[in-house]
Formats: structure tokens, C-alpha cells, sequence
């Protein structure tokens, strides 16, 4: 079963080229970098598309990825002593100011080289992006793929309105018993759950929150009629009409089914929540440069790379899932794009389904709750 980039599990890493940590690989590291560059990051930047053509910009370049399946997976990598061996960290958008650049894990990027990119970024990043910035004002990373991430449905059996309307109540209604998936990303059906449940994941949750919390896990898991991680497994049985909707997914999940041809198989963002008005959530990349001792040239040169239009295209199509890419403000980038491929990642409502849409952030209880879901999803 293919591991996906938004699983938040324990599991081990699947890799691409990685560098081994072993005491060669360390001094390797450590030793002359002009021409060498390692990223740690989400799959899509890790393959030959996307690496390819920077090897060919700098003949002779060594250039090394690995992708992982959880942000603080990464994170702790950088935190056990690999700081030394990599120079770009790919992760989603709370850990850069949070926790990377607190930790002396991630340098500031060159303001005058990289602040002109915003400008030709959508709307939402062009501002510029509140999250890619310190609060002493340092540029911390460069955004690129992001999307909305609530649930799915088969709009031939639930109509978009109808689910948006519902939001979250849509999975409480006694009548959807057997009719729905959870596609089992346990940190977001944590995130979920919380809002199913009226709380806010990224605010402290105390008893009587963890009693409501316990109340809707133990509803979600007993209505489901699936449990599975694989995204594919989960759209395959949305189109077959074994299930008409799937609790964890949007954008990314619904877009291989979507660019297939089965366009009534959306992602869904509820049309109001319980955290200021909004129920969805949204997670945005940023890639920053490690703080290396030995820092490479070629990690603001590969970070100026996916700037341009064609690779922005390629990493928003890697993979064999798609994503809106911040890039996508540009008339060049856009241009790139077919009416399948907008349609297969919800162009046409990615701007409203954004403005309904939280920030992804750290689940602020999430040792007290991830029991309670494991217990829930146990029994």
C-alpha cells in the first residue's frame, strides 16, 4: 500500500536518492557543499521531473532528495543531528515560525531575492503569506502547494449545497450509518473530529471538550462501513457507490479520481464551523533553507527553480495527486494548466472554500485526544 504525504503516522520513510547517514555519508556532509544540495520533503519535489531538469541547469551537481510522511518526522530529523546533512525542509506552514526557526533549524532566506516572487503569487500568498515570515520579519520559507482538507462526497448521492450546508453534521446524521469512509489520516480525523464536535483542535481542550471529543470518535467509528488509508481504495469504493462520501480528504485526495474523469467525487469545505464562523481546514507548504554549518548555493538556487512556471506546473501535478500551487497568481503558470486539470483540483471554488478555512496548526491537546481516537477506532 503506497504511503500518502498527509498520513501523520508513526510509519518509516520512504525515500528517493536519500543521503545515509552513516559516518561517510556525515562527512560528506560536512565537506565541500558548492556543488551538492540534499532536501527533506513531501513527495512531488523529490522526483525526476522536478529534480531532473535542476541536475541539468547544474551539470555535475549532486543532488539528493527524501521525501517523508509526517512533518515532525522531518522535523526531528533536522532536531537529531541531521541539520549537517541537508539544506531545504519541505513541511506545511505552522513549523517554520513555531518551531524550526526558534530552534536555530532554518536560516532566513534572502528577502531581496525572494519578495518579488510574491507579487506574481494568488491573492491569499501575494499579501505577502503571514505565515512565511518571523515575527522579527525574516522571510522563513517559500509557499507553493496547498489545499483544502475537510471530507468528500459523490455528489450523484450528496449534493455539494447539501454537504456544505451540513458540514461536519452530515457524519452525525443516524441516516448516513454505513454510508461513509474514514479515510484513516489519524492526526487530521483528530482535527476533524474536534470540529465535528463543535471544538476548536487548535485551542487547549478540556474535559468536557474531551467528553464531547470521546462522544462523536465513538459515533464516527461505529457509522463508518470503511476504515483505510489509501486514498485510492477510498475513491474507488466512492465511485463504485459502496460508499456515497469519505470523512478526511479534499483537494488532494478527490483530484486522481476528479482528473479520471469522475468529477462528481469533490472535496468538500463546510460553508461555516465552530471556530470563528469555519469549519474547514487548509495546509499550505513552505520550504526553508536548513541552517546548515556548511550551507549549499544551490538551495536558494533550487528554491528560485520551482518558481518558474513549468516546474510549478510539474510539482502541482506530481505524483499522481494535484494541488493548487501559490504560483498559480501568475498569468504564465496559469496558461499551463488545461480545463481538466483546474477542474480535477476545484478551481472553480478554491477561492471560497479558502476564505471557509482554518490554518492547519498543531492539535494544541493532541496526546489527550490521539488516546481517546485510538480507543474509539479500537473498539
Amino acid at each position: 500500500m503506497k504511503l500518502t504525504r498527509r498520513q501523520f503516522t508513526g510509519r518509516a520513510l520512504g525515500t528517493l536518492g536519500a543521503v545515509a547517514l552513516t559516518p561517510a555519508g556525515a562527512a560528506w556532509a560536512a565537506g565541500g557543499r558548492d556543488n551538492e544540495m540534499n532536501i527533506l520533503c513531501w513527495e512531488g519535489y523529490n522526483t525526476d521531473d522536478v529534480l531532473g531538469p535542476f541536475r541539468k541547469a547544474h551539470p555535475g551537481a549532486s543532488v539528493r532528495a527524501e521525501s517523508g510522511t509526517s512533518d515532525p518526522d522531518m522535523i526531528n530529523k533536522l532536531r537529531a543531528g541531521e541539520i549537517n546533512v541537508w539544506d531545504l525542509i519541505n513541511v506545511n506552514q505552522p513549523w517554520a515560525r513555531d518551531q524550526l526557526y526558534p530552534e536555530n533549524l532554518i536560516r532566513p532566506l534572502n528577502k531581496e531575492r525572494f519578495m518579488p516572487y510574491f507579487e506574481k503569487m494568488s491573492p491569499e500568498f501575494a499579501k505577502p503569506y503571514p505565515l512565511a515570515f518571523a515575527d522579527d520579519g525574516n522571510l522563513l520559507g517559500m509557499p507553493q502547494r496547498y489545499g483544502p482538507f475537510s471530507f468528500v462526497v459523490n455528489t450523484d448521492k450528496i449534493s455539494r449545497k447539501m454537504a456544505e450546508d451540513e458540514g461536519w453534521n452530515l457524519f452525525l446524521d443516524p441516516a448516513m450509518k454505513d454510508r461513509y469512509g474514514i479515510l484513516t489520516y489519524d492526526n487530521w480525523n483528530v482535527i476533524h473530529m474536534c470540529l465535528t464536535a463543535g471544538l476548536n483542535p487548535f485551542a487547549p481542550v478540556d474535559e468536557a471538550g474531551q467528553a464531547k471529543f470521546r462522544t462523536v470518535a465513538e459515533q464516527l467509528f461505529d457509522g463508518a462501513k470503511l476504515l483505510t488509508d489509501d486514498l485510492v481504495a477510498m475513491n474507488t469504493a466512492l465511485i463504485n457507490g459502496e460508499i456515497d462520501a469519505y470523512f478526511t480528504g479534499g483537494t488532494y485526495t478527490a483530484s486522481p479520481a476528479r482528473f479520471d474523469g469522475a468529477t462528481n467525487i469533490r472535496g468538500i469545505t463546510p460553508s461555516s464551523g465552530p471556530v470563528g464562523g469555519k469549519g474547514g481546514v487548509v495546509w499550505v507548504e513552505l520550504t526553508s533553507a536548513v541552517n546548515n554549518p556548511h550551507p549549499s548555493p544551490l538551495a536558494e538556487a533550487f528554491l528560485e527553480f520551482v518558481q518558474q512556471p513549468e516546474i510549478c506546473k510539474v510539482v502541482a501535478f506530481a505524483e499522481g495527486t494535484y494541488n493548487p500551487i501559490a504560483q498559480m497568481g501568475n498569468p504564465e503558470v496559469m496558461a499551463l494548466f488545461d480545463k481538466d486539470e483546474l477542474d480535477a483540483i476545484q478551481m472553480d471554488s478554491l477561492e471560497e472554500e479558502m476564505a471557509r478555512s482554518l490554518d492547519y496548526a498543531p492539535v494544541a491537546s493532541y496526546d489527550a485526544l490521539i488516546d481517546i481516537y485510538t480507543k474509539a477506532r479500537r473498539s
